[in-house]
């Protein structure tokens, strides 16, 4: 198997939770995330939904899960609906999980076929109050196609409108926030194998090389470990690419004398990991590289012992910034004077550093949290400061995934290189 196996137990733990959370005669409706097309008859690799997967561990499409504590039967309490397999499909497709799979997988006694929902739903949903049905509340989200899940709410709201409908999002992100033992693990997981691949390019990179090189010798070193491959779409850029903070391209062939910014990473059994170095393409760091690529590690440890339990994402940032501003005056991009009277919108400094320094990780690379929520102890968090100096051509940020422990950060990718000197010794081998 490509994955270890996932005790079902994470999962009943996981619907105890949420059950805990909702109001009495409540009925909870997850689907799974669509097939997407691309064009013709083709179509994208599916992504599971997040919240679906969390419950049930099932990455399959066509699923459902609903749940209804207060069912009088209590064999209808939890029910999941997944496709029913033919002899077409396991040829055409794979085999689908059976009912018998699907429940050892899950923990669900009650497995049901798919094309039975309708019915299913018409019969127990007039029995409940509260109809809880999921929705992208991400902060970042922008959606512009509809989703399963949105097509029901509008199905579900005509068909029932009486009824008092609740928002699944706030109590999904309250329970994924805080990362279980399970999830650790498979973080964990992901880290290491993101170690294997940035290892592999150290003794790759080399002036001449396409960055659609490096980024086949990462895939090739994730793939081979039992990753499906990259945890978001990877950014390879060197030299003024660099400076692009959504820099997806990866055409250009790296230059002697130029950096070279990976933020690249693996997922594992779907959980992410998230890295970024920026190591020079041609092993040596220039005076000025590493004098600005050991201003950003300063800044990522102090960010490390600001990121703490009962802190606030707005104060975290601005004591971040603040540390940048110090490294930018340090490197003589912007005076003392003058960092001294921009105001505290930081103008000044939000030209070279213009993004987060963190966020959640764990099924989704920016993983979901309440909004304004403080850091609490099982968060698990990035940190990644950058100076992005436009004008040179030079782009650098670093980037590792933490837990936020009771007395101190866990740093999940400690054993990745991260100092000058070990990346100039490793690439020069």
């Amino acid at each position: 198997m490509r994955y270890e196996a996932i005790d079902p137990q994470f999962f009943v733990r996981n619907r105890e939770k949420l059950r805990a959370q909702l109001k009495p005669n409540s009925i909870v409706i997850v689907l799974s995330n669509d097939v997407l097309p691309t064009n013709a008859d083709g179509t994208m690799a599916f992504k599971q939904n997040s919240d679906l997967f969390y419950l049930t561990g099932v990455d399959q499409e066509d699923t459902v899960l609903m749940l209804m504590p207060d069912a009088k039967d209590p064999k209808e309490r939890e029910i999941l609906f997944v496709k029913e397999t033919s002899e077409l499909i396991a040829i055409w497709d794979g085999e689908k999980l059976s009912k018998e799979q699907a429940r050892a997988a899950t923990g669900i006694d009650r497995i049901e076929w798919s094309h039975g929902f309708e019915a299913w739903i018409h019969r127990l949903i007039p029995q409940a109050d509260h109809i809880y049905l999921t929705t992208n509340e991400h902060l970042r989200a922008a959606t512009v196609v509809e989703t399963a899940n949105d097509r029901f709410i509008r199905k579900c709201q005509a068909r029932y409108p009486l009824h008092r409908y609740e928002r699944l999002a706030p109590a999904m992100h309250r329970l994924r926030m805080i990362k279980d033992p399970v999830e650790l693990r498979m973080i964990q997981r992901a880290c290491d194998i993101t170690e294997a691949g940035f290892r592999r390019l150290l003794g790759f990179v080399k002036p001449g090389v396409g960055e659609w090189e490096v980024e086949a010798e990462l895939a090739h070193e994730f793939i081979r470990r039992g990753s499906r491959g990259f945890a978001y779409n990877p950014i390879i850029g060197s030299g003024k690419n660099a400076c692009v903070l959504h820099y997806l391209e990866n055409h250009s062939v790296c230059q002697d004398g130029e950096m070279l910014l990976l933020d690249i990473a693996a997922e594992y059994a779907g959980w992410a990991s998230d890295l970024t170095r920026t190591i020079p393409v041609n092993g040596r760091f220039t005076a000025r590289q590493r004098d600005v690529y050991n201003a950003v590690l300063r800044v990522f440890r102090g960010a490390n012992e600001i990121l703490r339990p009962g802190n606030c994402q707005l104060d975290y940032q601005k004591a971040v910034v603040e540390l940048t501003e110090v490294e930018l005056v340090r490197l003589g991009l912007i005076s003392a004077k003058d960092a001294k009277e921009q105001g505290p919108d930081k103008p000044l400094v939000r030209k070279y550093f213009m993004h987060g320094v963190s966020h959640h990780l764990g099924l989704d690379v920016h993983d979901v949290c309440p909004p304004h929520e403080p850091f609490a102890e099982g968060n698990v968090f990035t940190i990644e400061p950058g100076i992005y100096i436009r004008e040179e051509g030079l782009g650098v940020r670093i980037e590792n995934d933490v837990l936020l422990g009771k007395d101190r950060n866990i740093d999940l990718m400690a054993n990745i290189p991260i100092e000058a000197d070990e990346i100039e010794e490793l690439m020069n081998r």
